[in-house]
C-alpha cells in the first residue's frame, strides 16, 4: 500500500495493525508530529497542512512501536459506579442514580461524603455527572482566581473551563486591545484541591509574567508556596484524570 497515493482527510482514522490513529490538520504546527489523546485513547498524527497528511500517516506507520508503547501505558479506564466515591477536589461524592433531576447534596455529618443524586436511573450516566463536576469546577476555579488575583493586585479576568487534553490551563494576558482570560481543564476538579489550586495560581501568575522565569516562579511561590509537589503529582498522576469514563449511557 502506497501511503502517499492514498487520499486522506482531516479527522480520518487509520488502523495500523490494530492501533487507532487519527489524522489531524493543525496549521499552527511547524512539522508532522504524533501525540496521544488520553481521553479517546488513540494516537493523533498531526500535519501542518492538508498536503502533509500523507506524510503524517507515513510517520505514524513508522512509529507504530512508539504508539503501541504509549497506548499500553495509559491508565486503566475508571468506570463511574453506583454509590462508589468520586473524588472531587479531594472530597468524596457518592453517585446515586435515582432517576431524579441531578442534585448535589452536601456532605453528611456521618462522614459518608457528599451525594450526587439524579445522575442517571439505575446506572450512572457519566454525562450527567460531568455536567455537575464542570459546574463545581468553574465555581471553585473562579473563587481561587479571585483570591490569587487579589494577592497579585491585578483584575480578575474571565474564567472558563476547557476540554483541553494536552494542557491543564492557559492564560492570555491583556495586551494589544485584547482582554485577559484564563481557561482551565475541568478535569482538574478530580485532582486534590491543592494541585488544582496550584494550576489556578500558575495561570494567574501569567497575568503578570508571561514566561516561566525566576520572577514567575517567585510569584507562584508567593501565592501557594512550594509548587514542586503539585507539579510532581501532575506528572505522575495527571494522566489518571483523563481515565474516568464520563461517556453517557448507550
Amino acid at each position: 500500500m502506497n501511503l502517499f497515493r492514498t487520499r486522506y482527510q482531516d479527522g480520518a482514522r487509520l488502523d495500523l495493525d490494530g492501533l487507532a490513529v487519527r489524522l489531524s490538520v493543525n496549521r499552527r504546527a511547524r512539522r508532522v508530529s504524533l501525540r496521544i489523546d488520553r481521553v479517546r485513547r488513540e494516537a493523533v498524527a498531526v500535519a501542518p497542512s492538508f498536503r502533509a497528511l500523507p506524510a503524517a500517516a507515513a510517520f505514524a506507520h513508522e512509529r507504530r512501536a512508539w504508539i503501541a508503547e504509549r497506548l499500553a501505558s495509559l491508565p486503566a479506564i475508571r468506570p463511574l459506579e453506583v454509590a462508589a466515591p468520586l473524588l472531587v477536589f479531594g472530597a468524596p461524592w457518592r453517585l446515586i442514580p435515582d432517576g431524579r433531576r441531578p442534585r448535589l447534596m452536601v456532605a453528611a455529618a456521618d462522614g459518608s461524603g457528599a451525594r450526587l443524586t439524579g445522575c442517571g436511573a439505575g446506572d450512572v450516566d457519566g454525562q450527567l455527572v460531568a455536567r455537575v463536576v464542570k459546574r463545581e469546577a468553574l465555581r471553585v476555579f473562579t473563587e481561587r482566581a479571585q483570591a490569587h488575583c487579589r494577592g497579585l493586585a491585578v483584575p480578575v479576568p474571565p474564567i472558563a473551563i476547557s476540554e483541553a487534553r494536552s494542557r491543564w490551563g492557559s492564560c492570555r494576558a491583556a495586551r494589544g486591545g485584547e482582554t485577559a482570560r484564563i481557561r482551565l481543564s475541568w478535569r482538574l476538579a478530580l485532582a486534590p484541591f491543592a494541585v488544582a489550586d496550584y494550576v489556578v495560581a500558575h495561570e494567574c501568575a501569567h497575568l503578570v509574567e508571561a514566561n516561566h522565569g525566576p520572577r514567575f516562579w517567585a510569584l507562584v511561590a508567593r501565592l501557594i508556596g512550594d509548587a514542586r509537589p503539585h507539579r510532581a503529582w501532575l506528572r505522575g498522576e495527571g494522566g489518571g484524570l483523563h481515565a474516568y469514563d464520563f461517556r453517557g449511557l448507550a
